[in-house]
């Protein structure tokens, strides 16, 4: 998941995607699981999944408030 090379959807293109699919990408909506039901061992690589996206957007938004903090400090002074 990692790999340098993945494209990690901006939090715009979930939300849009979430308003136009009511469930996240990757994920089986629940209408889906309704008729399909759920295999426990793909839901959980997909869960993993979502739990290396959220890191890497908490990674990213703490260096922009770290950023900002900077900006401010140097602005105060």
């Amino acid at each position: 998941m990692f790999d340098k090379n993945y494209r990690l959807l901006t939090l715009k293109e979930v939300e849009e995607f979430i308003k136009e699919n009511h469930h996240l990408p990757d994920v089986p909506s629940e209408k889906e699981v309704a008729e399909n039901g759920i295999d426990v061992e793909e839901m959980d690589g997909i869960l993993l999944k979502k739990i290396e996206e959220l890191t890497l957007y908490i990674i990213e938004q703490n260096k922009e408030i770290e950023s900002l903090k900077k900006e401010i400090h140097y602005l105060k002074q």
